[in-house]
């Protein structure tokens, strides 16, 4: 099938999965239909995958805005008004005429999601998206949080860079449920969700990660990337504060003798900005879907 390139056939053949693959990959059409374009108005935030045009660094970032600021505007189309602060990495991606980009919307009120991956179009009010693929995941890892409100205000203070975790930031990352993921192909880009009980993710040393790769739909869009691009970028937001961390570097999927899967990230570039978000998040009720401990 058309959505898949060589690296997720590879790891749907190594799992035994192609044939579920084929199946689940009848769902990814290039069109939004009634009740996406409805989903999307509902969404206060967009997280948004891409490769920075200067370096060539893949980062996963996220915009917020009054429910509304993300529309369908034609069968193909989505429209987006605002953008990234200026500091954000991707913010001179997100002005360059088609740049590959992966979104997400993810309600954790429904718990339900939407990836839509294309090419962007600055426009005057912010940007817009010509879909290549439009698909709905399951609600699997997926914890919810009921209800959120709006804080006014700016970022509390400029972000803050360098080249590896603090200790503040590790313990930021395994006090994680949830992350986003932003990986690339060629000529395109995706941005997935991951999730699990606090401590999924695994702080190895300040300079790599690892997480266990649970069972999903088969489809291996984003393993499937790395196999065939290392380069990716995680996004963790702090659903309480408006925090964010956003890690840039390179990922590799390791098999053990069981089949497991665990991958390794290997950090090259950290932004942590406080309250980047005006989001204000309820106490999450964690996904039973979520594996009761993580080795």
């Amino acid at each position: 099938m058309g959505i898949y390139h060589e690296g997720s056939r590879t790891l749907q053949d190594r799992a035994g999965v192609r044939d579920l693959a084929d199946h689940v990959g009848r769902s990814v059409g290039e069109g939004i239909r009634s009740v996406a374009a409805a989903f999307l108005e509902l969404q206060p935030q967009l997280v948004l995958a891409a490769a920075d045009p200067a370096s060539g660094a893949v980062w996963a970032s996220v915009i917020a805005g009054t429910p509304g600021f993300v529309r369908a505007t034609g069968p193909r189309q989505i429209s987006v008004t605002g953008g990234p602060a200026p500091a954000d990495p991707l913010t001179a991606a997100l002005a360059t005429a088609h740049t590959p980009v992966g979104t997400i919307a993810l309600d954790p009120r429904t718990r339900r999601r939407m990836r839509l991956n294309g090419r962007l179009r600055p426009t005057p009010r912010g940007f817009a998206v010509d879909a290549d693929q439009v698909f709905a995941n399951c609600p699997k890892y997926l914890q919810k949080r009921q209800t959120y409100e709006t804080v006014s205000g700016r970022p509390s203070g400029p972000p803050r860079r360098g080249a590896e975790l603090t200790p503040n930031q590790a313990g930021f990352v395994t006090a994680a449920d949830t992350f986003f993921l932003a990986s690339v192909r060629e000529g395109g880009a995706d941005a997935s969700h991951r999730g699990g009980n606090p401590g999924f993710v695994r702080v190895l040393s300040p300079g790599e990660l690892a997480w266990r790769d649970y069972p999903g739909n088969a489809m291996f869009l984003s393993l499937g990337n790395l196999m065939a691009d290392p380069r990716a970028g995680l996004l963790f937001l702090d659903w309480t504060t408006g925090r964010t961390l956003q890690l840039s570097g390179e990922a590799r999927t390791e098999f053990g003798s069981d089949g497991e899967r665990t991958v390794r990230f290997t950090v090259t570039h950290t932004v942590d900005t406080p309250a980047a978000l005006p989001l204000r998040w309820s106490a999450p009720e964690y996904s039973p879907a979520n594996p009761d401990r993580d080795r």
